[in-house]
């Protein structure tokens, strides 16, 4: 019996091999899971051994690393003590609700509805100190660690966690001296997020928004005319001048002040630059042919160089036209 527990009974691993065994497995499923992870090479002793320990009983559900050759022992002894290895859950910024839920889908045990239900459970939002509405906004966009069957309310509750730890450590001093709450820093940086992929603007970007606010103005942000697109027709596409007139509570063309949720998942650069924006007198701002956008203090140069950007794509979109075949 020694050497049906001792001797190594993996093939040769030469890189990490995962094994995800499901609740409710049953030990001819784990056998099976082994065998096609190839991480068996004799089925019978691994079988013997757990028959006669008792172990085969005890094996725990999870996700499991092995990195080098196992003996049954070896493997019997992590499946049932339920040693574990963590996955990588990733974040994306700047996401909607379903790609997230899709992103967390693959990566963890549960199913993306699971994760949409998480964010639509108003007993979960309460106990985080928001609302359904908010709570998807929270999702930080960063790398997470997991035991592969976590819940999916667990998840949102530790990302939301995670996300007031951020908050008070990083952005709490500049907000507050804005006068800033957490929830407008959110919405603000989330229309940031769409405005732009440049970090080095996000916060002139941001300065021009709450100098709008400031003011009384309307917003006039694009991005929540996309946002009301999407909510009206399910995809983002081309504005057109007709858009801006929707009837829609996220139209800031239409409404003053910010909308009434944040448009989607803003990322820690974005926040910081939110929570840290800049000083200046710039009311207006418009793409640049040259990359990023202009800013301006008045309407006139900004009605000039709109124009400027009209032309650039009107050029564009002709040339697309003349290199079709």
């Amino acid at each position: 019996m020694g050497w049906i527990a001792l001797a190594p009974n993996t093939p040769q691993i030469s890189d990490e091999k995962s094994l995800y065994i499901p609740h409710e497995s049953s030990f001819k499923d784990v056998v099976d899971s082994l065998k096609s992870q190839n991480l068996l090479d004799r089925m019978w002793s691994f079988r013997v051994l757990a028959h006669a320990t008792g172990w085969d009983q005890q094996i725990k559900a999870g996700h499991y690393v092995f990195s080098s050759p196992q003996s049954n022992l070896q493997l019997l002894q992590t499946l049932r003590k339920g040693l574990q290895t963590t996955v990588v859950l990733r974040i994306p910024e700047g996401s909607r609700k379903n790609r997230v839920a899709d992103v967390a889908a693959t990566n963890m045990a549960f199913e993306r509805e699971d994760f949409l239900a998480a964010l639509r459970d108003t007993t979960l939002a309460e106990s985080l100190d928001t609302d359904t509405l908010h709570l998807f906004s929270y999702m930080l966009p960063e790398t997470y660690h997991f035991y592969w069957l976590t819940d999916a309310r667990d998840v949102v509750a530790r990302i939301k966690r995670e996300f007031d730890a951020f908050y008070e450590r990083e952005l709490s001093t500049d907000a507050n001296a804005r006068n800033m709450t957490p929830l407008e820093v959110l919405s603000l940086a989330a229309i940031v997020e769409w405005e732009t992929n440049l970090d080095s603007e996000k916060n002139t970007i941001a300065g021009v928004y709450l100098n709008r606010l400031r003011k009384n103005w309307p917003l006039q942000a694009d991005p929540t005319i996309q946002f009301a697109l999407i909510e009206l027709e399910g995809n983002a596409r081309r504005l057109f001048f007709r858009d801006y007139r929707i009837q829609h509570p996220y139209n800031t063309y239409l409404y003053q002040g910010l909308p009434p949720g944040p448009i989607t998942n803003p990322s820690p650069v974005t926040l910081r630059a939110t929570a840290a924006a800049e000083d200046h007198t710039y009311m207006f701002f418009v793409a640049s042919p040259n990359g990023g956008h202009t800013f301006n203090t008045d309407l006139r140069g900004h009605h000039r160089d709109a124009a400027k950007w009209r032309r650039y794509m009107a050029e564009r979109r002709r040339q697309r036209s003349s290199d079709m075949p």
